[in-house]
């Protein structure tokens, strides 16, 4: 009996502890994976500090290399030299960096090494910030059904610069070249500024307006490059409208015995031709200029190839008058005793800005 009970009590005690036992190995099992989890997440930030770190060194690295020297390619050899000119002056024939993607063209600015003047980088163009500060509009919100008296004007601008917009393959079926510029000329406020708004909204091109006497500037070539970097602008933002007011600031008729001011005044002017005469009649770039003088231009502008449409946009009639009153006060409330006719004869000379 007591060897039974013996037996009994040993079995109790060898369950028991297996029980302890598997129970203490569920809990380092657990354990077991709690550590690996973290184990793994260690690892996991330790790639990522790594990571950091290598971005660090390069950085550091990147910042202990001196300053590169600005430089232009002036022609391309073959597909591992160039010929650059430095902004110091002299010319090399020089190696590119296996690292640079971009394609090489002439007269495109990149970095030289200072030690070998290889080309590091190409650096992007420069514009000037005054070309940026000039008015620049997405499709100008103006449309012609705000403008007044000035129907036959609408309908010649129209087919001179819309059209060639919207429909090209009109002008390439019938092998004529559209024109290439359009000068609008009138007394001030008659509406010319509006005009060339009206035109780009229903192209929806982009608006790039300019005063003519923007481009004087104080030392010599930069008005040229403000024109150069105009026409590169509106080709980058193509369809554009270049609408150029005041022309007669810097397109005065040439005359001999001028001063050096007005010498520079004559090299922007013909960087102005140059570019019309470079630029392609059928492409998505039209210019517009604007000037109350029409007889002060230099007879080149007006040349076949340039300017070839000149439209007149004149002080409106009485009936123009009316029609430019209707449209601004057509969503006004009218006092029954005001008269449209009576108020339009005492503006007698007064535009559409009036």
């Amino acid at each position: 009996m007591n060897e039974s009970q013996a037996g009994a009590d040993f079995s109790r005690y060898i369950l028991d502890r297996m029980r302890q036992l598997e129970e203490r190995n569920l809990a380092l099992r657990e354990q077991k994976d709690r550590v690996e989890g973290e184990k793994r997440l260690i690892e996991n930030q330790k790639l990522k500090f790594e990571r950091e770190a290598r971005k660090l060194r390069s950085e550091l690295e990147r910042l202990r290399v001196g300053p590169m020297i600005v430089g232009t390619i002036v022609d391309v050899l073959d597909e591992n030299r160039v010929i650059v000119k430095s902004s110091t002056g002299p010319r090399f024939v020089v190696n590119l960096s296996q690292f640079i993607e971009e394609e090489i063209k002439p007269g495109a600015q990149v970095g030289l090494n200072q030690q070998s003047f290889a080309v590091m980088c190409v650096l992007p163009s420069p514009r000037d910030p005054a070309v940026f500060g000039m008015e620049i509009e997405e499709a100008p919100d103006v449309h012609f059904e705000q403008i007044g008296g000035l129907d036959s004007q609408i309908s010649e601008i129209r087919e001179i610069v819309e059209l060639p917009l919207k429909r090209p393959d009109l002008f390439t079926a019938v092998g004529i070249e559209p024109p290439k510029g359009v000068l609008l000329h009138g007394p001030p406020g008659t509406g010319k500024t509006i005009l060339a708004k009206a035109v780009a909204q229903s192209t929806e091109a982009s608006f790039l307006r300019v005063v003519g006497s923007e481009f004087v500037q104080k030392y010599i070539g930069e008005g040229a490059r403000l024109v150069r970097e105009l026409f590169e602008l509106a080709k980058s933002k193509s369809p554009a409208i270049i609408f150029i007011d005041e022309l007669d600031a810097i397109g005065a008729r040439r005359m001999d015995g001028a001063t050096s001011g007005d010498r520079e005044v004559q090299r922007t002017l013909m960087q102005i031709l140059a570019e019309m005469d470079g630029f392609d009649a059928r492409g998505e770039v039209k210019l517009i200029a604007a000037t109350n003088r029409l007889d002060m231009l230099d007879p080149a502008l007006l040349r076949p190839g340039r300017f070839d449409r000149v439209i007149e946009i004149p002080m409106p009639t009485r009936e123009a008058r009316e029609a430019i009153l209707k449209i601004h006060t057509s969503g006004m409330n009218l006092d029954p005793g005001v008269c449209r006719g009576q108020d339009t004869a005492q503006r007698e000379g007064h535009g559409q800005r009036a």
